[in-house]
C-alpha cells in the first residue's frame, strides 16, 4: 500500500507517469528528430544556423496558411462563412507571426549574410513553392510565377492547381452575387489565370454591404476579415523588402531578381481593390 503523501512514494509515482517507452511521446508526435535534424549549414559561419532557421520556420507557418486559405474558400464556396471567418482571422495571426519574424533575421549585419552568400548558390526565396501558392490563392497571378517551379513536376502541379483555380476574392464575389447584389457576370466566370482587375459595379456592391452593414453584416464582417488579411500582408511585404535592404543593400538577389527593385514593386500591388478603393467613396 502506498501513501501519496510519503515523499518516497512521491518519487516513485512521478518516474511511473515519465515512462514514456511504451506510449507515444512528445517529440515522436511532432517528429522532431527530423525536424531538428533538418538544419545542416554549408558554410563554417555561425550565423547561418540563424537564415536556415528562419526560412525553415516561414515554411512552417506558410503551410498552414495554405491549410487555412483552401479551407476558408472552400467554406465561402458553400456559404459556410463563420468557419471561415475563423480560418480567414488565423491566417492573419499567422500574418503577424511571420511580419515579426523579420525582426529576428535583422539582427544579421551585412558581412555576416555575405559570410554565408556563396553557399546560397541560386537558392532563394523567391523559389518558395508556398509562397507562390499563397500568392495565387490571394489573387496575384502571374504566369511567369510558375518557371521557377518548372523542374520539380509535382511542386509545379500543385503551383499550377492554385494558379487555375478561383481565388480568395473571386469565390468572395461569387458569393456576394448569390445574395443578390449586382457583381458583372465578368468576374462571376473568367479565365483565374488571369490577374484581377478592379470594377466599378463590384465596389458599388461592396458599398451597398458597407453602407448598411446590419442588412449583410456576414458580408460585411467578410470585408473587414479580407481588410485584415490584406493589412498583415502590406506589413510582411514591407518588412520583408526594408529587411533585405538593411542587409544587402540593392545588390540582386541570389534567385536572380533585382533583389529590392523586385520587392518595392510588390508593395503596390493591391488583392482586394474594391474593398480598399470603398473608404474614399463612403
Amino acid at each position: 500500500m502506498t501513501d501519496p503523501t510519503r515523499p518516497e512514494d512521491i518519487v516513485h509515482a512521478e518516474k511511473a507517469q515519465l515512462d514514456f517507452s511504451r506510449d507515444m511521446s512528445y517529440g515522436d508526435y511532432l517528429q522532431l528528430d527530423a525536424i531538428l535534424g533538418a538544419q545542416k549549414p554549408l558554410s563554417p559561419d555561425h550565423n547561418e544556423m540563424l537564415f536556415i532557421v528562419q526560412h525553415q520556420t516561414s515554411e512552417l507557418w506558410m503551410k498552414l496558411m495554405l491549410h487555412e486559405l483552401a479551407a476558408a474558400i472552400a467554406c465561402i464556396a458553400r456559404d459556410e462563412l463563420p468557419p471561415a471567418f475563423k480560418m480567414l482571422a488565423r491566417v492573419s495571426r499567422i500574418m503577424e507571426q511571420l511580419v515579426h519574424a523579420w525582426d529576428v533575421l535583422a539582427t544579421m549585419t551585412p558581412p555576416e549574410y555575405s559570410a554565408i552568400r556563396p553557399y546560397l548558390a541560386s537558392s532563394s526565396g523567391f523559389q518558395s513553392w508556398q509562397y507562390r501558392c499563397i500568392e495565387f490563392r490571394l489573387g496575384n497571378k502571374n504566369a511567369a510565377m510558375l518557371k521557377p517551379h518548372e523542374h520539380h513536376a509535382e511542386r509545379l502541379a500543385v503551383v499550377r492547381a492554385a494558379y487555375e483555380a478561383p481565388s480568395l476574392y473571386d469565390e468572395a464575389l461569387r458569393l456576394l452575387a448569390r445574395r443578390g447584389l449586382a457583381v458583372p457576370a465578368s468576374h462571376l466566370e473568367r479565365d483565374w489565370t488571369q490577374p484581377y482587375v478592379a470594377d466599378k459595379q463590384v465596389e458599388q456592391a461592396w458599398l451597398q454591404v458597407y453602407r448598411d452593414p446590419q442588412a449583410r453584416w456576414d458580408l460585411y464582417q467578410l470585408g473587414e476579415e479580407l481588410t485584415d488579411l490584406e493589412d498583415a500582408f502590406r506589413l510582411w511585404r514591407f518588412r520583408h523588402v526594408t529587411t533585405v535592404e538593411r542587409v544587402i543593400g540593392f545588390k540582386r538577389g541570389t534567385g536572380g531578381t533585382g533583389g529590392v527593385s523586385y520587392l518595392r514593386k510588390m508593395l503596390d500591388v493591391v488583392l482586394f481593390p474594391e474593398i480598399w478603393q470603398l473608404r474614399t467613396d463612403l
